[in-house]
């Protein structure tokens, strides 16, 4: 006899594609409660910037992983992931459906894939890196990774000095890539899940739609949030919170180094970019279901008919 394994939805997509909406709606039909997938959500006092679900809409479907840390505070995939199968297994348990909502595909990956066995990070490696890419720049370190690591070389971009960095520390910590370490795959999701992305149906509706947002968040006091977190002193654009598309540009702004016009420009540029992360990464995931967010009510119906399709 077969065990039949509980249920979970993701519903993905990239920034303001009508994600939360679809999520209040679905909880109005379906015995499901919420779980954020938002890298960026998990701060206190960061709720403008990062379009976060109103008091009203959090009232009526509450999201769990929300506001669960001090900007000051870091928080990795690793954490994310054991966060949210204890989240999981008690909605499960409750007999009710976990709906994990949100765009950090990262998370994600690592939820549904596991989490592969990568080195810890080593401040002195991390420093050597920094000191190359000064003398040489980050140019010449990614050249550097195409060697050693092809497939991640390709992956990731010469001006993301971020991952690049990762990239070349793990190899120079274990003497492996970090194409051979991430093989090696973690622990699978033991649910059955049943993936949903929602986007647009064309690239400039959804720069339609982030212009929009963006614009909506300046006039709902964003500059003022932002202004708050500043005037802290102990908050900077090395930390995740602040390097969070909106918040950085924000941070340029105010220390002077560009004016408001160009903050919001960049602003808009940035979370377009952002947009077109997800909607990558997107593209190259399987047994997904794509929605139209210019059709909310089909798109809340094809959810439901895929549901009920595959356990009706």
């Amino acid at each position: 006899m077969t065990v039949s394994r509980p249920k979970a939805i993701f519903l993905m997509g990239p920034t303001a594609s009508g994600k939360t909406a679809l999520a209040l709606a679905l909880h109005k039909r379906l015995p499901v409660e919420l779980i954020s997938v938002d890298s960026a959500l998990i701060y206190r006092g960061m709720d403008i910037g990062t379009a976060k679900p109103t008091a009203a809409e959090l009232a009526q479907a509450p999201h769990r992983l929300l506001n669960i840390l001090d900007p000051a505070e870091t928080w990795s995939a690793a954490d994310f992931c054991r966060a949210a199968r204890e989240e999981m297994a008690e909605i499960t348990q409750s007999g009710r459906i976990p709906l994990l909502v949100g765009g950090t595909m990262l998370y994600y990956k690592a939820l549904l894939e596991g989490l592969s066995p990568l080195p810890s990070a080593d401040p002195d490696v991390r420093e050597r890196i920094e000191r190359m890419a000064d003398e040489k720049g980050w140019e010449s370190l990614h050249r550097q990774l195409c060697e050693i690591d092809p497939v991640a070389g390709r992956r990731i971009h010469p001006n993301d000095p971020q991952r690049l960095s990762r990239a070349l520390e793990v190899f120079f910590i274990s003497g492996n890539t970090l194409t051979e370490l991430t093989k090696t795959a973690g622990e699978v999701l033991p649910y059955d899940v049943y993936q949903f992305a929602i986007a647009p149906a064309s690239r400039e509706q959804l720069h339609q739609r982030i212009a929009l947002r963006f614009e909506q968040m300046l006039a709902s006091g964003f500059e003022e949030e932002a202004r708050a977190l500043f005037a802290r002193g102990d908050l900077h654009t090395d930390l995740p919170s602040i390097r969070c598309v909106g918040y950085r540009q924000m941070w340029s702004y105010f220390a002077g180094e560009i004016d408001y016009n160009e903050m919001v420009y960049r602003g808009i540029c940035a979370t377009r970019q952002l947009a077109k992360r997800q909607v990558t990464w997107l593209r190259g995931w399987s047994n997904v279901h794509w929605l139209d967010s210019d059709q909310p009510v089909l798109a809340r119906d094809a959810v439901l008919q895929v549901l009920s399709a595959k356990h009706g």
